[in-house]
This record gives structure tokens, C-alpha cells and sequence, in this order.
């Protein structure tokens, strides 16, 4: 809840509204998980409180270490259902990679999650809970939107949850702590640019049409070309960072003739592009590109003026990256 949410709840639990900005402070800023640990509210005023609502948070139903330290932990819903959510801690840096649907519509070819199918939209309260419960949580420094689902098709509680997170009366992170990754929804795009201040990530895998579109179903609907026009009416020159994500799979996307393609869709675009190595999954006909591919394609567009970095890859040993432990939960919950 906002703080003009939580003193509406306090005025119609018959507390004065200043109560709601200690709620506030309870929750985002204290992360208790009663009510009656919210000392400075009278006994009875909890009580009434705890008659209709509650805090919601639910910790992990599941965990998987990496050997890097990788954690990737499996988050009930309060649907009934399990989402993925994974803890990446890194020297002085620890990202959290959050989910914000439970499957995805979008199935691209290369994701574990959307051969799970579309489940639901995940509420505020669920995103914001993979925060909250999380045991690490007071390391993090970084949160990115690139868990399960598809952010902007969500974009209403997305938004609710950075809000939250970035909020004086939240907790108060600077929105260049955040980023959300799309694979791109014109309007929804539009919208999130205008409504946050977080860093944006646009899913690209292919700078080809008809290529991009066989790996992901959703450039039919939106092209990469039309995003990147979309894109061109913004200002990403100053703190606000506009990157693009590209899987390189071996013998598929790593020619000379995508990079030469990449330069083209992105020449003069204030941005950088993230080169991921792909790691096989169950039932997909991909593999990932020998090293010196990767490292050919990242020396070419940076030398044509587009910074680009190689993520290091985390979490192999667990498959940080996939739907596996949501996808077993479920599977095993459909057997019972």
C-alpha cells in the first residue's frame, strides 16, 4: 500500500491518519512481520488493524545454492502458486532478479518459463514479497525486473512495486538502482518511460525480423525497429540507462552480418547491449557461441561506437537463468 492508502486504512480503523505514515515506517522502512510489532500504535488500534488486514509477507517455500553463491529461492504467491527469484551476490554488489508474473504469455523459444504458460499476474504485495522476505535483503544494492513474466504485461503492479521501492515513504532506493526488462509492448513501453525514472532493458536476441520473430513471438506484434523508433523519442543521455539484451546462441546470432546489423538498428541511440552466454536447457534446440564469437561481437560494436559488456554467468549449477524449480513445483502439484 501507498502512504495515502495506509492513512485511509488508519481512519477507517479509527486511528488518526498521522498512523499510516507510522505504518509506512514499520513496514518499508523496519520490515516487521506482525502488526503488533508496530509498537507506537495503540494496542487497540492493532487489534482493529489485524481484523482486516495483514502484512503479507511469505518467506521462500525452497532454495538452491550455487557454488558461486547464487541463491535461487522459490516464493509462494498469494494465489497459491511459486515463483522464481534470484539472489546474485557479486564483491560489493548483490542484485536481485525479481519476478513479476507467474509464467509468461510471451514463449520465446529460449525461455523455461514460457513453456510453463501464463498463470496470472503477480500483485504488488507478491513482487514486493521477493524483497521483503528475503533473507540477504538488507545486502542488496541492485534490483532487476528480468524473473519470470513479462514486466510490462503486468505494468500496473509493476509499477505499484517500484513505487514502493523509490517512494520517500517506501524504501526510499534511488530508481537507477532498478531496471525493468521488456521484450516490448508499444503501449505499455510508452507508459512505463513516462510513469518511472528506472533503467529500461529491451530483450533483443536478434537484430533480423523475421529471425527475432521465430525466437520471440512478440516482435510480431511489435518489430525491434519499431521499439528502437519508439525509444528514439526519449532522453537516455543522462543518468537514466537504456540497455538492450542479446542472448548469443552459437551459429544463430553471431555472425559478422548480425553485428553489422545491430550497428544499424542502434547507430546513434545513447545505449549499451548486454552479450549473455546461453545455457542449454531441456527440450530447446539451442546452443550457446564458442567464446571468441562473443568476444569478436562485443570488440565490433564497441568499435563502432555501442559499449557493450559480456555478463558474467552465474548460477549455472542451479540454472539461476530458468524456470526449472517453479516449473518441478508445479508439475509435482499437478501430480498430486
Amino acid at each position: 500500500m501507498s502512504l495515502a492508502e495506509l492513512k485511509e486504512v488508519a481512519k477507517a480503523a479509527g486511528l488518526p491518519a498521522f498512523a499510516g505514515g507510522q505504518m509506512a515506517k514499520w513496514l518499508y522502512g523496519k520490515h516487521v512481520t506482525s502488526i503488533d510489532d508496530m509498537t507506537d500504535i495503540s494496542k487497540a488500534g492493532r487489534e482493529r488493524l489485524k481484523a482486516g488486514y495483514a502484512i503479507g509477507c511469505m518467506p521462500s517455500a525452497d532454495s538452491q545454492r550455487s557454488i558461486d553463491g547464487t541463491v535461487k529461492y522459490l516464493f509462494p504467491t498469494h494465489s497459491g502458486k511459486f515463483v522464481e527469484t534470484v539472489y546474485i551476490p557479486d564483491n560489493d554488489r548483490a542484485t536481485l532478479c525479481v519476478s513479476s508474473q507467474i509464467g509468461c504469455k510471451m514463449n520465446c523459444l529460449f525461455c523455461q518459463t514460457g513453456k510453463q504458460g501464463f498463470e496470472g499476474n503477480l500483485t504488488a504485495a507478491d513482487i514486493l514479497n521477493q524483497i521483503y522476505s528475503l533473507p540477504e535483503r538488507d545486502s542488496l544494492t541492485n534490483i532487476v525486473f528480468m524473473g519470470q513474466g513479462e514486466p510490462m504485461d503486468n505494468l500496473d503492479n509493476v509499477l505499484r512495486a517500484t513505487e514502493a521501492l523509490t517512494a520517500p515513504w517506501g524504501y526510499a532506493w534511488s530508481p537507477k538502482r532498478i531496471t525493468v526488462s521488456t521484450v516490448g509492448l508499444k503501449s505499455k513501453l510508452r507508459r512505463f518511460i513516462e510513469e518511472s525514472e528506472c533503467h529500461l532493458a529491451v530483450s533483443l536476441h536478434s537484430p533480423l525480423h523475421e529471425q527475432r520473430a521465430a525466437l520471440m513471438p512478440a516482435e510480431k506484434a511489435m518489430p525491434a525497429a519499431d521499439i528502437v523508433e519508439l525509444l528514439r523519442g526519449y532522453d537516455f543521455s543522462h543518468q537514466r540507462r537504456l540497455s538492450f539484451e542479446y542472448i548469443v546462441f552459437g551459429g544463430l546470432n553471431d555472425s559478422p552480418l548480425h553485428a553489422r546489423e545491430i550497428v544499424r538498428l542502434l547507430k546513434g541511440l545513447d545505449c549499451r547491449v548486454n552479450l549473455i552466454r546461453f545455457h542449454s536447457i531441456p527440450g530447446v534446440d539451442l546452443h550457446g557461441a564458442d567464446e571468441a564469437r562473443i568476444e569478436a561481437l562485443r570488440d565490433y560494436l564497441t568499435g563502432h561506437g555501442i559499449f557493450t559488456t559480456i555478463r558474467a554467468s552465474r548460477g549455472q549449477d542451479i540454472y539461476a537463468a530458468c524456470g526449472l524449480l517453479s516449473t518441478a513445483r508445479k508439475d509435482a502439484g499437478t501430480q498430486a
